[in-house]
């Protein structure tokens, strides 16, 4: 979610995304990102877990929405760095013909994008779009030509809206784009809360590197993105707990992110 205007990757800066790919055991990162990613470790040790976490998170969620609830395109909103079993690669698998739009504005995830974010069967499309979510307005516009906005769309926000700046900013962002949504589709999102000390120190702590902050809220705020959908069983939950099984988790506690897949009715 950096400013488009400004084109250059930045290698002396930590980015997000970067660090995020550090934590998952990626090597599409920098020193600076390895040095903010072992200082962040250092602060709240689950940090890596909480990364484990949210991939699997997004691994069940679309294998629920591709399999169980028929949905055969996906709007995936803060792409960030491809990594494994990414959202094209887990629906493609099951509907080979799925359409899956990835959205984001970095130009590393871009550069990447180019490279690995191409479908993995023939029938299917996977293609980026080069827009920044604070403008959901351009994301609904450029992603018509693509989706068909007269079926039902997967809408994805996964662990990218704590960079919004505020609370009424992040609901803006979820409600304009859910506005544009046929009924029959979803919202699929997850995001770190406040409850943890720790956590909430790495995220001040990673704002003082000049990076793009990133704001832990109460999780009742992030249940609010839900309001007016139909949440799907278990409901909005720690993102360890919606539809795993222990094999998946490996985690005994919470990683303080939670999150839900609604139905817009």
């Amino acid at each position: 979610m950096t400013e488009a205007s400004n084109p250059i990757i930045r290698t002396d800066i930590p980015h997000s995304a970067r660090i995020w790919n550090y934590w998952m055991g990626g090597k599409d990162n920098y020193e600076v990102d390895r040095i903010v990613g072992e200082q962040s470790i250092e602060i709240y040790p689950d940090i890596r877990t909480m990364a484990v976490q949210s991939r699997q998170f997004l691994i069940r969620t679309v294998g629920f929405l591709a399999r169980d609830a028929g949905v055969r395109q996906f709007l995936d909103i803060g792409t960030g760095l491809p990594t494994m079993q990414n959202t094209h690669q887990v629906a493609q698998a099951i509907i080979p013909a799925a359409r899956v739009v990835y959205v984001d504005n970095d130009p590393l995830v871009l550069a990447h994008a180019r490279a690995l974010l191409t479908s993995s069967t023939p029938e299917g499309v996977t293609t980026y779009i080069d827009a920044d979510a604070h403008k959901p307005e351009t994301i609904i516009s450029d992603a018509g030509a693509v989706l068909n906005f007269e079926e039902p769309i997967g809408v994805m926000f996964m662990g990218v809206l704590g960079h919004a700046d505020s609370h009424e900013d992040m609901i803006r962002i979820v409600r304009t784009v859910m506005a544009a949504m046929p009924s029959g589709s979803y919202l699929t999102l997850w995001d770190s809360s406040d409850e943890n000390e720790q956590l909430v120190r790495l995220c001040d702590e990673y704002a003082k590197t000049g990076a793009v902050p990133y704001y832990p809220r109460p999780a009742a705020q992030i249940h609010s993105a839900f309001e007016g959908l139909e949440l799907v069983e278990p409901g909005f939950v720690d993102i360890t707990d919606w539809r795993a099984e222990p094999p998946d988790i490996g985690v005994a506690t919470s990683v303080y992110s939670y999150g839900a897949v609604a139905r817009k009715p």
